[in-house]
């Protein structure tokens, strides 16, 4: 890469939302984008996490794009190596791999306000850009919990999502940290061949039966020769998300059903009446990720496997004390305790144009414009931003409705014309936070009882979303220019986007007006682009 390249769209990460981004951006006519991905090859968290037992537990034609099908899912749930060689494949079929650049860990982003551009620095040099689209992931940073004694350990370390392969777990005495999602699979993995197995749980989860099974060959056939059945097998499974979401978000108390579902998969495979009171939870169902198996607790009542039912509080040499007191003696720790979710890296790397970081924006707790787009930090956008997560479905379809957002997005700059810039307007960005904690405070994520990872330090849900994606969908459809400061090079003060009765118009703060930027602004936009400026509410 030569020093000081410049180019339209800088894309942060190549998972989902990084190669998504650059489909669209392909798809929008914009070819003059590169893809910085730190790492030696593309699919982010679907490279990262090669533990063994490693799934997705969203089903998969539901966890795919829906402009890249396909049809030889071998199983309902596909497994991480399936999933990694979609995304290889994703990339190979819209022609991304010139664009991509590896081994291109982005250092630091600094907004430079004069050029009205980004000036990034990679492990690889320094380019410039009109537009950063950050698609690092929430998942993409392992979250080690600091426990005293951890350095005097003698054994091996490692986290769930850098698992060493060239250990050998074989007759070893296992400490397993975390019931998350990760641990659920590493558990039933690992334990046949782990002479003794412990598992240390400081929250047991709701575990649902994992209804997976191999897709038939006449299934695949029938999906790769007659497109539309596949479609239909999506569209049915999205159906059944979306029905499940008010529940969720409205009437948690209407999850009494599910959680007699969850204490039937413990009680088929746990007779031992003080284990089964362990791996009971007290809160409502859905407060934590709901996960799926149905191999956990058959393996947490194999004889060479101990349940401790509270968290690592230190270590001392080789012996891990839990909070209850209880020793274990361990050859190896493994740490399924998740990732920086809420307090991404990331946003330490990206300096904004009053000179303060984007963590430092957020030290209060994340917060953005319909999940994309920050206050004080001129075209950036993220992908899979605050409060675009979800409990019960595919965050595929979360990111394409942001890929729809950034689409419009670049048709706005282009719209405006010459050197300018969008930022998003301090009002905008607090009216739209505020509705969604209006509605995230009945959701289960806020009542069922439980602290989880979606939970900020100040307590706070930044995390999920409290609606439906088809919710989500129609409130990124398109750009409201009214939510936005337009920034103009050279110009002393941003221009923003005014309402006046039925007119739109565009303004120089304290200057008066430029009608026909204006004018310019709602031009071109036909369909759902014109549909679009009649802004929903959340």
């Amino acid at each position: 890469m030569a020093e000081h390249e410049h180019v339209r769209v800088a894309v942060i990460g190549s998972g989902f939302g990084g190669l998504g981004a650059a489909v669209r951006l392909r798809r929008e006519g914009i070819t003059d984008f590169v893809v910085l991905e730190r790492a030696g090859s593309v699919g982010g968290t679907w490279r990262d996490n090669s533990y063994p037992g490693c799934a997705c537990d969203v089903p998969s034609h539901l966890y795919s794009f829906s402009f890249a099908p396909n049809p030889d899912w071998p199983r309902t749930f596909s497994g991480q190596p399936h999933i990694r060689a979609y995304l290889e494949n994703v990339a190979d079929t819209f022609g991304l791999r010139p664009h991509i650049r590896l081994d291109h860990e982005v250092r630091k982003m600094r907004w430079d306000s004069g050029e009205l551009r980004w000036e990034i620095e990679t492990a690889q040099g320094t380019l410039t850009a009109d537009v950063v689209v950050s698609a690092t992931g929430p998942l993409s940073d392992p979250k080690l919990p600091d426990v005293p004694g951890l350095d005097s350990f003698e054994g091996k370390v490692f986290h769930s999502a850098q698992w060493d392969h060239g250990y050998d777990l074989r007759g070893k005495r296992v400490a397993m940290i975390g019931t998350g999602a990760s641990a659920i699979q590493i558990v039933p993995a690992i334990q046949p061949e782990a002479g003794r197995l412990t598992l240390f749980q400081r929250t047991p989860p709701w575990v649902m039966p994992r209804m997976d099974r191999a897709i038939s060959g006449a299934e695949r056939w029938l999906h790769g020769k007659v497109p539309f059945t596949a479609a239909a097998r999506r569209r049915l499974l999205w159906s059944i998300r979306e029905l499940q979401v008010s529940a969720f978000t409205k009437r948690p108390n209407e999850l009494g059903l599910i959680e007699s579902i969850g204490r039937a998969n413990i009680g088929r495979s746990i007779k031992d009446p003080a284990l089964r009171a362990k791996l009971t939870p007290s809160y409502r169902i859905g407060c934590k990720r709901i996960l799926l198996s149905s191999s956990y607790y058959p393996a947490l009542a194999q004889p060479n496997v101990d349940v401790v039912a509270s968290g690592l509080q230190e270590i001392r040499g080789n012996t891990l004390v839990a909070s209850d007191g209880t020793e274990t003696e361990a050859d190896v720790i493994i740490f399924g305790t998740g990732f920086h979710v809420t307090d991404m890296p990331i946003a330490d790397r990206v300096v904004g144009a009053d000179g303060a970081t984007l963590a430092e924006s957020w030290k209060d707790g994340m917060q953005s414009l319909r999940g994309a787009t920050a206050a004080g930090f001129p075209n950036w956008m993220t992908i899979i931003g605050p409060n675009t997560g979800l409990g019960n479905s595919s965050m595929i379809l979360m990111i394409e409705s942001q890929l729809s957002y950034l689409a419009d997005y670049m048709r706005q700059l282009n719209v405006l014309g010459g050197r300018v810039a969008l930022d998003p307007r301090p009002a905008a960005v607090d009216a739209w936070n505020v509705r969604v904690q209006e509605r995230m405070k009945r959701t289960v994520w806020n009542t069922g009882g439980c602290t989880s990872w979606y939970l900020d330090a100040n307590g706070r849900n930044t995390t999920i979303w409290p609606g439906t994606t088809a919710e989500f969908r129609k409130a990124t459809r398109g750009v409201d220019l009214g939510e936005y400061a337009v920034v103009r090079a050279g110009a002393d003060r941003p221009l923003v986007r005014q309402r006046t009765g039925d007119h739109d118009r565009v303004t120089e703060h304290g200057r008066g007006t430029a009608d026909e930027q204006g004018r310019a602004a709602g031009q071109g936009r036909t369909g759902d682009q014109g549909r679009a400026a009649d802004r929903e509410s959340v």
